[in-house]
């Protein structure tokens, strides 16, 4: 099959490699001269605008820092410039208002997509382990099923188009909050004179157990090797946690949803995002 990839960073890039791995045909595109040089190396074709690497592809990936670069992006550089029939996969973390917006809009001029946003950070997009959440009808999931499950572990159906953004902000709020949880008892334990390692191994199998802990614990050299083992550098940073945060609080106010430990996340991130936006977010532990 033959795939645009809009899209570069830190986590199009490993994703675009791994569709060449399976056997597509990439014609990649970013702003990044450092990241087009990247996706040549991984196999992929290069164009220098989005609109040239559209041309004849079967389907079209993009992974965008914001919604309004998305609409940019679908507005100018996809319809009119990709076949019409062509099945579009959004990647971004954006809104839920943009998502279903975009996806209306292609479709009106003949195209199906939808809104697939990714868990697993930049270790899971460059090992092919992503898990994507998708909206869209089911056609359109069916298509797109397959070049999703080129680049991850698990591709679910979401249901109707915005709600793969739904899922999404709603676990990575839920993460926050866990994460700052996981931060808070360990800081305790430490302040209670009973050691990290005690800790996790008591925690680990008990009922306050959950994956900032077993997973991806904020503590060095306690549990698997995490960015808390490498000075909270690489892994998801705190500036994309915020970014999450706020679109959840977005959300919640449009549904009248109350997230009062959602809202109390976002201000303790907004914070520590102030002055370490490129640290990992499970180094809100050294505010503790």
């Amino acid at each position: 099959m033959k795939i645009a990839f809009i899209g570069l960073g830190n986590m199009g890039g490993g994703m675009a490699a791994n569709l060449v791995k399976a056997g597509h045909a990439v014609q990649a595109f970013d702003l990044s001269e450092a990241a087009l040089a990247a996706a040549r190396e991984a196999g992929c074709a290069t164009f220098s605008t989005a609109h040239e690497a559209c041309a004849g592809a079967d389907a079209v990936v993009s992974m965008l820092p914001n919604g309004a670069i998305v609409k940019q992006v679908y507005w100018d550089e996809v319809i009119g410039h990709a076949p019409e029939g062509a099945i579009l996969l959004d990647c971004s973390t954006i809104d839920v208002a943009t998502a279903r917006e975009v996806i209306s809009v292609t479709e009106a001029h003949g195209y199906q997509m939808v809104d697939a946003p990714v868990s697993g950070g930049i270790a899971a997009a460059a090992g092919g382990t992503l898990t994507f959440m998708v909206g869209g009808s089911d056609e359109a999931f069916a298509r797109a099923q397959p070049i999703l499950a080129a680049m991850g572990k698990a591709v679910i159906h979401a249901g109707k188009p915005g709600t793969g953004q739904a899922a999404k902000i709603c676990n990575n709020m839920l993460l926050a909050i866990h994460m700052i949880g996981t931060c808070e008892a360990f800081a305790m334990a430490e302040k209670l004179g009973l050691d990290a390692q005690t800790f996790y191994d008591i925690a680990s199998v008990s009922s306050g157990q959950c994956w900032s802990m077993t997973s991806y614990c904020p503590v060095p050299g306690v549990g698997p090797v995490t960015p808390a083992d490498k000075g909270y550098e690489g892994g998801f940073a705190a500036g994309l946690m915020l970014k999450d945060l706020k679109l959840a609080m977005e959300a919640a106010e449009g549904a009248g949803a109350t997230v009062a430990l959602g809202a109390h996340a976002k201000a303790i991130y907004e914070a520590f995002a102030a002055e370490n936006a490129a640290t990992d977010f499970s180094g809100i532990i050294r505010t503790l």
